[in-house]
């Protein structure tokens, strides 16, 4: 297995976002549109796979949640709001440090630790980890990390750019190319198509049981959409013993 999952350039670009992560209109203003629309995905996927009450407001009680590239929070804090017992993990030590003081500052309990996913110890019921895999030294061992913190019977739920003209001329000619998300944030050779997502996941010891479409249109926005041609979500669990 590769040292590390972490790639420094990676890093330091993300800790330069930090002070602003949590403004709506900042640097991270994409995130904070996309991740309703990553909440309602992971709703859903929790009700099915643990069969919910889809009235219920903490689906996740009892239950443990690790975040890796948690930036500062933005997912990590719903989780916690859902009811779970929420550990987060980001490379960089600056986006831990502004998830940390947002968290107290919200009256969360959220345990951030700055580092690499390959170095964290136990297991957990759900791992999410949204808009990481294209920024990692090496996706099928990185894949492999997170199938190693998955408990039996948790649930892994991924998003990630498809490897496409489309996501390539959206995510990187217009929304890099406008400011919208900062330059230099995307590769597009670093790009996974849903096909070879479905092949990682299998030689890592996952199934996949879901992949949904993040679409755009200009009425909708961003939206969940069969279309996964810009963007989509993975939801996997271990591949049961024979």
């Amino acid at each position: 297995m590769a040292q590390t999952s972490i790639l420094p350039e990676e890093a330091e670009l993300f800790g330069k976002l930090a002070a602003d992560w949590w403004d709506p209109d900042g640097a991270s203003a994409m995130l904070h549109k996309l991740n309703p629309v990553r909440l309602k995905y992971i709703r859903d996927q929790i009700d099915q796979h643990w069969q919910c009450d889809e009235c219920s407001r903490t689906p996740l009680a009892g239950k443990t949640a690790l975040d890796v590239g948690c930036g500062a929070g933005l997912l990590a804090e719903p989780l916690a709001r859902l009811g779970a017992t929420v550990t987060g993990i980001d490379a960089s030590p600056e986006v831990i440090a502004v998830a940390r003081d947002h968290a107290a500052a919200t009256g969360l309990a959220i345990d951030y630790r700055a580092g690499d996913v390959q170095d964290l110890e136990g297991q957990f019921d759900l791992v999410t980890s949204l808009e990481v895999i294209e920024h990692v030294v090496d996706p099928a061992q990185f894949l492999k990390a997170l199938a190693a913190r998955l408990a039996p019977g948790g649930l892994l739920i991924l998003s990630t750019p498809n490897a496409t003209g489309w996501s390539k001329l959206m995510m990187i000619t217009v929304a890099e190319g406008l400011g919208q998300i900062p330059k230099g944030t995307h590769d597009f050779d670093k790009f996974i198509s849903p096909e070879q997502m479905k092949v990682l996941l299998a030689d890592a010891g996952l199934q996949c049981l879901d992949v949904e479409g993040i679409a755009w249109s200009p009425t909708r926005g961003l939206h969940l959409s069969d279309d996964v041609r810009l963007n989509y979500l993975v939801t996997a669990i271990l591949v049961p013993p024979q």
